[in-house]
């Protein structure tokens, strides 16, 4: 294993171990939120779903830049 798929390994173990704790916490945070808006419950959400899809869109910008 090289240093570059190393480090591609790493950081993929960090995105699913984050993004895994975040979407086990997630339920419990989403029904105390939503005892204060049901709102804002729905925003955090929406926020968790959209933010994995910006990791994975930085993550090729990245790449892109680093191929060139």
């Amino acid at each position: 294993m090289d240093r570059d798929t190393r480090n591609a390994a790493i950081g993929a173990l960090w995105v699913l171990l984050l993004f895994g704790i975040a979407a086990y916490c997630l339920p419990t945070v989403m029904l105390a939120v939503g005892r204060v808006s049901t709102i804002l419950a729905a925003i955090i959400a929406a926020v968790f779903m959209v933010a994995i899809f910006v990791v994975f869109w930085l993550r090729g910008r990245s790449q892109r830049k680093k191929d060139h």
